[in-house]
């Protein structure tokens, strides 16, 4: 049974309309206007227990009003959504004892007391045992490099500081289900590696279930087996990051690097499901279809125009695929 059931879920704001200007204001105070705004549009999927799922797409898409329903914050206006067994908005209570939520832009640690200040009262807020609660906080102090700041006020944490310290947060209780709601927003390389690694472990070792969003393709990459792209407020694709590329474009890149420039300049690359994309002093780049041309047949052709000293195989930016993929909806949707 999936840990997590959607159904035909929609989500409807009303929002309030204002016309330009000091009168549009007045007028506003007596006539005012609504307009619905279709967040969602009837998405449904089924998330197994154990799974790290990307859930991407463009600002005003859906994502984070999704996340929200299924954290309990939310009630939608339609559909059903079932998280281990409770419908997360009419069971809250014992909902969210179950689940960890962590929001990139927001914090769930108390401004101006000690990180630690912050842990205990989570403990208390939560009920967690007193042996259940010391096992886990050092568990996460240690995973996550926390002991430095543990005495720190949190507004006195840098960025990453203080995602490293709500991740720990968000992980007090034991929950088996994890949101993540941009959580490298902001951050340096170094910050992100490491919530990366974190979450790579937790979700491996612990088998802690992981749905994240975000804008970074870095993150879906690197972490992400299984991708949901949401456009529009309906769910455009639901596969594996290979899975997406080749909805888009079923194209890789063929690097090959020669002793000298005069070596590159002789090779040819023409032909069915193969394309010169570039000659940049001795690297030659080819684009190639591999269901059309296996790579070991395009490497044997090549290898018999020349010797190359080094060769590799690239994938087109993911990046790049969201990007062909957002456009290729749009112009289906005008």
């Amino acid at each position: 049974m999936p840990q997590i059931e959607v159904r035909g879920l929609a989500k409807t704001f009303r929002v309030a309309e204002r016309l330009p200007g000091l009168a549009g204001a007045f007028r506003g105070l007596f006539h005012r206007r609504m307009r619905d705004v279709h967040a969602l549009g009837g998405v449904d999927f089924d998330i197994e227990r154990g799974e790290l799922v990307g859930y991407i797409g463009p600002n005003g898409a859906g994502k984070s009003t999704t996340i929200k329903i299924l954290a309990g914050i939310l009630n939608p206006t339609a559909g059903t959504c079932r998280v281990d067994g409770l419908t997360p908005w009419r069971d809250r209570r014992r909902h969210v004892s179950r689940i960890g939520v962590v929001f990139g832009q927001r914090t769930q640690l108390w401004w101006d007391l000690p990180v630690i200040e912050s842990f205990e009262l989570l403990k208390d807020i939560y009920r967690v045992p007193a042996a259940v609660y010391r096992d886990n906080r050092d568990r996460l102090i240690a995973l996550m490099d926390l002991e430095p700041l543990l005495d720190v006020p949190v507004r006195q944490l840098s960025l990453g500081q203080r995602m490293r310290s709500d991740l720990a947060a968000a992980l007090l209780h034991g929950p088996r289900l994890l949101f993540l709601d941009e959580p490298t927003i902001g951050l340096d390389a170094v910050s992100k590696l490491a919530i990366r690694d974190f979450v790579r472990e937790l979700n491996r070792e612990a088998q802690v279930t992981v749905v994240l969003t975000t804008h970074d393709m870095d993150d879906i990459e690197a972490l992400c087996e299984r991708v949901m792209v949401i456009g529009n407020g309906r769910i455009l694709v639901d596969g594996s990051v290979d899975g997406l590329r080749r909805r888009v474009r079923n194209e890789r890149v063929l690097v090959v690097d020669y002793d000298s420039a005069d070596d590159a300049l002789g090779i040819e690359a023409e032909g069915e499901g193969v394309r010169l994309v570039e000659r940049d002093a001795s690297r030659v780049r080819i684009a190639f279809d591999p269901d059309r041309l296996p790579a070991a047949t395009l490497i044997g052709q090549l290898l018999a125009q020349g010797t190359p000293h080094d060769l590799f195989i690239e994938h087109p930016p993911i990046e790049q695929t969201v990007a062909e993929l957002y456009a290729e909806h749009d112009m289906r949707e005008r």
